[in-house]
């Protein structure tokens, strides 16, 4: 399982299919992909690494505090293409990623154990498997990956 963390001002998700739309303020706009051999405990993991990331500055401008520490918020976007594979050609090979029905069920894991670690109303998403126009206004810029393996 992979998190890529972008540290935000601001975030957006947008799904124009159906005039869905989420935002949130400071905090992480965190894209999450799923391999086909995760299992509930790199949920657990990673989810309880990005709740705890401390990636945030402190009042000596130290990259010192947690989203919990600052209250912040947590925009959920599920992101498959985190598995494409390079190495070979110049098509991204989508192999390692999780079958839609897996990523699904491990993707509603851990957005309940982001909501149960943060609060639930810190925590909003895109929609699983949908066409999605994300807005990032990243913060630093501050950019982490959080790697279950």
């Amino acid at each position: 399982m992979r998190a890529l963390i972008q540290r935000v001002s601001r975030g957006k998700v947008e799904i124009k299919s159906n005039a869905y739309s989420a935002e949130i303020n400071k905090g992480m706009v965190l894209l999450l992909g799923i391999k086909e051999e995760d299992t509930e405990n790199e949920v657990n993991y990673v989810a309880e690494k990005c709740a705890n990331l401390r990636i945030f500055e402190d009042e000596n401008e130290k990259i010192n505090l947690s989203l919990k520490d600052i209250e912040g918020e947590i925009l959920l976007i599920s992101q498959f293409t985190l598995y494409g594979d390079t190495r070979k050609g110049n098509r991204p090979s989508f192999d390692e990623a999780a079958k839609p029905d897996k990523a699904l069920t491990l993707y509603n894991l851990f957005s309940s154990k982001l909501r149960e670690l943060v609060g639930t109303e810190k925590v909003k998403e895109g929609i699983f498997g949908a066409m999605m126009e994300v807005t990032i206004i990243n913060d630093g810029p501050v950019t982490v990956l959080v790697d279950s393996k």
